[in-house]
């Protein structure tokens, strides 16, 4: 399942260019992940509570184009991958006239306390219902 999220870029964000800066993209691709958790039933908080945390290990960033100042900004999210240790996000950005802006794949593992963590079956099997 794809998951939309859509946020307008703000001059604070942006490089002395007008251009969104590099971290920033992190922070765009974190808040479309989070917002298709929420959408998945199992926002970050809920996963918490169960003791599931969700650790970033790669990040993969191609930056095709610009997302530039007072933007439209579109990130489309979905995994393809998922085992009970590791789980992997594909996020796109397109700007307002729907040119790809950037493509990012994200690895996550699972943890709790702190420390490499297999999946409870049930969080398992929400997550599973997503699979693109």
């Amino acid at each position: 399942m794809i998951f939309t999220y859509q946020k307008r870029i703000y001059g604070f964000e942006c490089d002395i260019y007008g251009h969104l800066n590099n971290a920033n993209y992190l922070q765009l691709l974190e808040a479309a992940r989070s917002e298709a958790l929420i959408d998945m039933k199992l926002p970050i908080v809920e996963l918490k509570e169960r003791g599931v945390q969700l650790f970033v290990y790669r990040f993969e960033l191609d930056y095709l184009k610009s997302v530039d100042l007072d933007e439209i900004a579109t990130v489309k999210s979905s995994f393809s991958e998922i085992n009970r240790i590791k789980g992997i996000w594909h996020q796109e950005v397109f700007n307002r006239n729907g040119d790809k802006c950037l493509n990012a794949i994200l690895t996550v593992v699972f943890a709790a306390d702190g420390k490499a963590s297999r999946l409870p079956m049930d969080v398992f099997n929400q997550f599973k219902q997503y699979l693109e």
